[in-house]
């Protein structure tokens, strides 16, 4: 089994911003978190794109049943 790399976490903000999206949109949360990061890069703000991909991951990775990587 391939580990997924782990996402980087700037800032609290984020990851209130991943858990607030898995609580509005459950199992489709990755995919909102997606379209929110094509938008802005649609509207050339690369930053807020990075951003919301990074938010991606971290919830597929927060709805991971299992725990990945180091676990300390």
């Amino acid at each position: 089994m391939r580990e997924r790399p782990q996402p980087f976490v700037a800032d609290r903000a984020m990851l209130a911003e991943a858990t607030d999206l898995m609580a509005r949109f459950g199992e489709h949360a990755p995919f909102e978190a997606a379209a929110r990061a094509d938008r802005s890069r649609d509207l050339g703000n690369v930053v807020h794109f990075c951003r919301w991909r990074q938010v991606e991951r971290l919830v597929l990775l927060l709805s991971e049943e299992a725990p990945s990587g180091t676990v300390h």
